[in-house]
């Protein structure tokens, strides 16, 4: 047992020194160990959720939720403690950030301030992305519902992802769309979907003629008859 306590001891250690020294090579401002451990919230979020999923897991429910309150009281990080995430995970800057339940992180992500791994409030079970292996968030991004986002994609600021992302893609925009894939640039058709006051005009201009041009034939019609009603009474009183 105490061999087991140890071992663990070891292990979290271990993943403590990974995690500095991931800030070193994320953030040029680190400057000193002791400023990373003192004063990055993203760190110590990592470092708290770490114990509150290991509570989560042994069902120790309340007590991982309270630890994970105490952590956005702390950073302004919010990270539920059922949130399955993977080595040298880099929160930058950090306020704002929401973590759901049921999302999956891999190796090597790195989230910015502002943003949402979340839901879309619809399902019940996995409802939160997965995020593959070198993914970079960028600020104020929502990736939302049970969608994969591909290994070392990149998702631009403020970009709202509600589809796949497959590897290796830039996604921006809202909703989010694939603009680099493996490097290539996509083409897009540009249908921004605007309304065009000029086509809908001349819409309407074709409308109104076709039916007037109906109502036209309408009233010739109406006198081919009438005058061929005349002709024929005309005959008959002629004989």
């Amino acid at each position: 047992m105490e061999a087991l306590f140890l071992m663990e001891r070891r292990t979290y250690m271990t993943r403590m020194r990974e995690d500095i020294r991931n800030v070193f090579e994320q953030d040029p401002a680190a400057r000193s160990t002791l400023e990373v451990i003192l004063t990055y919230p993203g760190l110590h979020a990592i470092w708290m959720h770490r114990l509150a999923h290991r509570l989560w897991n042994a069902k120790f429910r309340l007590l991982g939720r309270l630890i994970s309150q105490f952590s956005r009281f702390l950073t302004g990080i919010e990270i539920h403690p059922g949130a399955t995430i993977g080595r040298r995970f880099f929160i930058d800057h950090g306020m704002g950030v929401v973590i759901g339940e049921t999302t999956i992180i891999g190796d090597d992500v790195t989230l910015f301030q502002g943003v949402t791994l979340g839901g879309t409030g619809k399902e019940t079970g996995k409802r939160h992305p997965t995020i593959e292996d070198g993914v970079l968030v960028s600020a104020g991004a929502r990736v939302l519902g049970d969608i994969t986002i591909g290994a070392y994609s990149k998702i631009g600021a403020s970009s709202v992802v509600l589809k796949h992302v497959p590897p290796n893609a830039t996604v921006v925009g809202i909703p989010g769309r694939v603009v680099i894939q493996d490097g290539m640039k996509v083409e897009a058709p540009l249908d921004h979907r605007f309304p065009d006051p000029v086509s809908e005009c001349q819409e309407r201009i074709e409308m109104e003629l076709e039916v007037l041009k109906q109502e036209i034939e309408r009233i010739k019609g109406g006198r081919r008859h009438d005058s061929t009603v005349q002709q024929h009474d005309r005959k008959k009183g002629t004989i």
